[in-house]
């Protein structure tokens, strides 16, 4: 049985979906872990993981779309059929352009994108309206929702006075960026509520992730703060690293089942 969902830019989307940096090594602590992660993460055990998500009652995941394994999975999946919708988080690190990255994320099969929130606050830094504007109109020209992410609540606040995109995906921590080091690891607990009043404010729909701090964060506060502080229309996307728990995705499962009030079979384990 499915997840209580909501209608996300016309998509339905469970209010759980599930992230993937755990598969890409993206571990927000330490690089032993990120290699642990990345190494452990094959594509038979990605799979897996949706396999089981799907069963145990989400429909949707969010990966990014240049991590090679990942991606080339990603595609492996919805092209066998695979029947969760993905979500794109798009870069272009290694696309000649935005353009293109996002031609490849519409052909493997994406149902709606974002922007990374480090691109984002690039641009929000010198204030490149003509840029977001370009990629945004031409994501949309391909028919499904376009977002953005980005870590500096401000860019997010200067995307909506631009009313251009149709959801924003919303850190609870400004950590910096992974790929960008100057930021470093920066996981403070006030960037939480100043996040969370920023995701009800916004008047459209918001993916809030990280909200367990890169598993810093016990699960059942971090949970049941994260839906009890977002809008009713958004939803919570969190990475399920399988490696320290082979039940975290049942489990995460259940437990957003409980703090949304709803029963729920429990999801068997092959």
């Amino acid at each position: 049985m499915l997840l209580p969902t909501v209608d996300f830019c016309g998509l339905r989307l469970t209010r759980l979906l599930l992230g993937a940096n755990p598969f890409g090594g993206f571990s927000h602590q330490n690089s032993a872990r990120d290699e642990a992660m990345r190494s452990w993460h094959t594509p038979e055990r990605i799979l897996e993981t949706w396999d089981r998500a799907w069963k145990a009652g989400i429909n949707t995941f969010v990966t990014n779309n240049e991590t090679k394994h990942v991606i080339e999975t990603t595609e492996k999946y919805l092209s066998g059929g695979g029947p969760m919708q993905w979500i794109a988080q798009v870069s272009y690190r290694t696309y000649d352009s935005m353009e293109q990255s996002i031609d490849r994320a519409a052909a493997i099969g994406c149902r709606a994108l974002y922007f990374h929130g480090g691109l984002v606050d690039e641009l929000f830094s010198r204030r490149d309206v003509n840029c977001i504007r370009r990629w945004v109109e031409y994501g949309k020209r391909k028919g499904f929702p376009v977002g953005v992410a980005a870590h500096n609540l401000q860019a997010h606040e200067w995307v909506n006075d631009l009313q251009i995109v149709d959801f924003h995906a919303v850190p609870f921590f400004n950590c910096g960026s992974v790929h960008h080091r100057s930021g470093g690891e920066r996981f403070q607990l006030e960037d939480v509520f100043q996040a969370t009043a920023l995701i009800r404010a916004l008047p459209r729909p918001c993916i809030a992730y990280k909200i367990l701090g890169a598993g810093r964060i016990d699960p059942f506060m971090g949970f049941d703060y994260a839906l009890r502080n977002i809008k009713a229309g958004d939803v919570i996307n969190v990475g399920m690293n399988r490696l320290d728990n082979d039940r975290m995705v049942e489990e995460n499962v259940a437990l957003t089942a409980r703090l949304l009030g709803v029963e729920q079979e429990p999801a068997t384990t092959p």
